[in-house]
Parts: C-alpha cells; sequence; structure tokens
C-alpha cells in the first residue's frame, strides 16, 4: 500500500469529532511537522483546545539557522503544519493558502514553546487562521495569520501521481546521463 494509500484510507478517521484535550493524530507518518518517521522532521503533538489547537514544541540543533536560534524557515513549517491540525475541528482535508509570520523575538533551541492555533472565519471553502509561539513565562514570540482551503482527497491524489511522474522521468534522465544512451531519451513527435 502506497502512503497516498495509507493517507486517504485513514482520512475518515482522522476527520471525526474530538474531545477537548485529545491528542489529535499525525498527518501521515512521513509529515515534514507531525510524522513519527521522518528523521528530519519536528514531530508535533498536538492537542484539541476548545476550537484551536495547541502543542509544546522544542527546537533542536537540527532547526538552526544563527548559532543557538531556531532557523525561521523552521519555525514557519511548525507553524503551517499546527494550522493543517485545524482541519480535524473542521471536518475535511485543507491546503495553505497563505501564510505570513511576524518574527518578534528570537526563538531559542533547547527551550519548550508553546504553540497555539485557532480557527477565526470561515466562508465556504476559505478558512481564516491564527497562531502563536510563546516562551515558558508567556512572552509572545511569533504571530501568524494565514488563509487555508478546503479540498477533496482527489487534489492529494493528483499530486502525488504528478510527484512519481515526475520521479520516473529524474530516473530515466540520470540513466541516460550515466550511460550516454540518448536513444532511451523520450522523442518529440515529428511534426
Amino acid at each position: 500500500m502506497s502512503r497516498l494509500d495509507e493517507l486517504i484510507a485513514t482520512f475518515a478517521e482522522k476527520f471525526r469529532p474530538r474531545e477537548d484535550g485529545t491528542r489529535l493524530p499525525s498527518h501521515h507518518a512521513n509529515c515534514l511537522g507531525c510524522g513519527e518517521d521522518n528523521p528530519h522532521g519536528h514531530r508535533l503533538e498536538v492537542r484539541r483546545a476548545g476550537q484551536g489547537v495547541v502543542a509544546e514544541h522544542t527546537f533542536d540543533h537540527r532547526h538552526e539557522g544563527a548559532p543557538g536560534i531556531a532557523h525561521g524557515g523552521a519555525l514557519a513549517t511548525v507553524v503551517d503544519d499546527l494550522y493543517g491540525f485545524l482541519q480535524y475541528l473542521v471536518g475535511g482535508p485543507a491546503v495553505t493558502r497563505r501564510l505570513e509570520i511576524e518574527y518578534l523575538r528570537p526563538v531559542l533551541l533547547d527551550v519548550p514553546y508553546r504553540l497555539e492555533a485557532h480557527l477565526t472565519g470561515r466562508k465556504e471553502r476559505r478558512l481564516e487562521v491564527e497562531a502563536s509561539i510563546t516562551e515558558p513565562d508567556g512572552q509572545t514570540v511569533l504571530t501568524s495569520t494565514a488563509v487555508f482551503v478546503l479540498v477533496d482527497v482527489g487534489h492529494f491524489a493528483a499530486a502525488y501521481a504528478r510527484t512519481l511522474e515526475n520521479a520516473s522521468t529524474s530516473a530515466i534522465n540520470e540513466s541516460t546521463a550515466e550511460t550516454g544512451d540518448l536513444a532511451r531519451l523520450p522523442r518529440k513527435p515529428d511534426p
């Protein structure tokens, strides 16, 4: 079974209502934000908190930008993934349309931060969301707003098919480059 098949098979289970305080399931095992099998991931553990979600996260040396400080891209990854857990509260998969982040203070390595996100508005398929990251003393170090769009599961199936197609094309091109066998290159039809 492919990763996509596994993901689709678990969607119905993931989008069921959850009680307040319940840990929410990861998006999938290899998710960069919450996947337990991704060696480069953050492995977020997110819980439902009323009409929002919360997590505690400690950035480590894998996430370092400037010495001792978490990279802004790592922060954006975690916030974007945290938003992804709100889809479990609205009952369907969603994708990021726009993500804005305001970095207020440096986020230090090896410090446990509190992450929070909640839905601020919904119009048809459009979800408006907000998030923050705070230090243990309650000081806010990051704020964010974003727009997500609810999509059908077919959206992921189409993207996965394109990924497989690109991987296949890449493998052919690498093989051709190694062997110098130009006959293996795809040809355009003659006009």
